[in-house]
């Protein structure tokens, strides 16, 4: 079998991988690439995935850095069955599409401005009738029941526990009359994790696709994440201020309000505070959560049987449109907001953002994983100012980092799951995870249970043939372009050397037109500043 890795190679999103084996060419996950600007520049390398050359596509989980590529592949031809669980299915009907328009619309921005100045236009990564000629694609999976999607591969979903319907894969397949075992972990959850079980045990492999998120340190427990959550609750209602949660519409935000539902039961939810679901997404996919109730947790069955139903709270409001968004930030007193997207990169909660941010009894609450150079890692990480559309807004809100609601599974919850393999030493690639983090827990395995492991590069080539060597086929260039630092900076000293030369004539203009440069100049300088803080 040979893999290349499109995604998610020493890197937090993307998830893909080709595979081919017995004459057959498919792929594992077909995730947006999420993070800076060169990260994202990959999701335009659609040809890379050969789209019509794909016979067929299995999908973990819905999250959109492991499917929101699935419409770009099929713009470009694919037309062949996508695998996924029913409530997978069911949730990218409704993500897939709000991804879509989220293109669409970021494509009319920038075409605004292209008019404007009268540059070329933009196309979306893809529209709404791609994602719309996606979803007929969909064939639903149930777990632990063996198919093959081509003759001689056989494949098995088993419950990741990570969200709704999430699924590791299980690929047997034979050549060489040898008969191989590939396993893809997709997102691992955490055991006793709100709404979803706990995830299965995983019986052996040949080689194991292991995601590493969180790779080098625990979560806190739930008790102790449920505390901190009412900490925030407390500190914003004492200030007559409100409580603002990025959450990702899928899985965060209907934890949020089953905890909710479980500080209310502790009395520790003021009962006169107005909590807003602000995501329309969200507020979709928590009805698709009520629909599928099969896939909950005994405990969560439990509450439902007793008449009490964690996703409904007496004081829950659902905000679809965008005026009843707006007013939210109009009503004076304290509130819980909870609103997309989880690293507050983009949609409805960069307002709220920018209208609670800099106060000081308001409280900002983080309750997943933030990526290099987003808005929400830069707050994490200790920012005193952010810049929210176009504007520069301090911190003075209180900020709460929560890992405890993390879908993901910790270090030493991986670990135990790696465990229940059962049989032969395996080979373990490590993906979906940031570099340093993945060569902590790749020494962390290696000592623990001494399996060989691997780290993949970006568009890195493997062939996996059981009782041989790895040989990786990387081009280094592809996976990670070099930067000319010497350049830049003498680039740089150059252009400053210029403006120094030019102040002469600079010093004979109106002072007026002498204050607005010096504006720009200092603009420039405080980027610079900013710069050499991150480094």
């Amino acid at each position: 079998m040979k893999v290349t890795f499109m995604g998610a190679a020493r890197t937090v999103s993307g998830s893909c991988y080709i595979l081919e084996c017995g004459g057959k060419r498919f792929a594992v996950d077909c995730g947006m690439h999420q993070g800076n600007r060169e990260i994202e520049k990959r999701n335009w390398n659609i040809d890379a995935y050969a789209p019509k050359k794909l016979d067929f596509i299995l999908i973990t989980h819905a999250h959109i850095d492991h499917t929101g590529l699935l419409p770009a592949l099929v713009a470009k031809g694919y037309r062949n069955p996508i695998y996924c669980t029913a409530p997978t299915r069911d949730l990218l009907e409704i993500m897939l599409l709000d991804s879509a328009h989220i293109q669409e619309m970021e494509a009319e921005w920038d075409n605004r401005k292209q008019r404007r100045t009268g540059g070329d236009m933009i196309k979306p990564l893809y529209t709404v009738a791609d994602a719309e000629r996606t979803t007929p694609l969909f064939a639903a999976i149930q777990y632990s029941k063996t198919f093959e999607p081509a003759p001689g591969i056989k494949v098995t979903y088993k419950d990741a526990g990570h969200i709704l319907g999430s699924a590791f894969i299980e690929i047997e397949y034979e050549e060489d009359d040898k008969l191989t075992k590939a396993v893809f972990s997709g997102d691992l959850g955490r055991p006793e994790q709100l709404i979803v079980n706990n995830p299965s045990d995983m019986e052996c492999a040949d080689y194991l696709f292991m995601e590493s998120t969180y790779g080098n340190r625990n979560h806190v427990d739930e008790k102790g994440s449920l505390d901190e959550l009412a900490e925030a609750i407390a500190y914003s209602y004492g200030n007559g201020e409100k409580v603002v949660i990025p959450a990702f519409a899928v899985e965060r935000s209907q934890q949020i309000i089953y905890s909710l539902f479980l500080l209310k039961k502790q009395g520790k939810l003021p009962a006169d505070m107005p909590i807003y679901l602000d995501s329309p997404l969200a507020i979709r996919a928590t009805e698709i959560f009520r629909q599928h109730p099969e896939y909950f947790d005994e405990e969560t069955q439990k509450y439902i049987r007793n008449g009490e139903n964690p996703l409904d709270l007496p004081n829950l409001h659902f905000t679809q449109t965008r005026e009843q968004s707006q007013a939210i930030n109009e009503t004076q007193g304290p509130a819980i907001i909870i609103s997309a997207s989880g690293m507050a990169n983009a949609g409805r909660i960069k307002h709220h953002l920018k209208h609670n941010l800099w106060r000081p009894g308001a409280s900002v609450v983080f309750v997943g994983w933030q990526g290099v150079g987003t808005p929400g890692r830069k707050i994490v990480n200790g920012a005193d100012k952010i810049t929210i559309f176009g504007e520069e807004v301090l911190v003075k809100a209180k900020v709460f980092t929560i890992n405890g609601f993390s879908g993901h599974a910790g270090r030493d919850e991986l670990l135990n799951w790696l465990g229940t393999m059962q049989g032969k030493p395996i080979k373990v690639l490590l993906v979906h995870g940031e570099a340093e983090v993945q060569n902590e827990f790749a020494k962390l395995i290696t000592e623990k249970f001494g399996f060989e492991v691997h780290i993949p590069e970006y568009m890195e080539v493997l062939e996996l043939m059981p009782g041989k060597e790895l040989e990786p086929v990387v081009d280094l260039e592809v996976a990670r372009p070099r930067v000319d630092w010497e350049f830049l900076l003498a680039d740089s000293e150059t252009l400053y050397q210029e403006l120094r030369n030019r102040l002469r004539d600079v010093e004979k203009r109106p002072w007026v037109d002498q204050a607005e440069l010096r504006d720009k100049l200092l603009d420039i300088n405080r980027t610079i500043v900013e710069l050499v803080s991150e480094m």
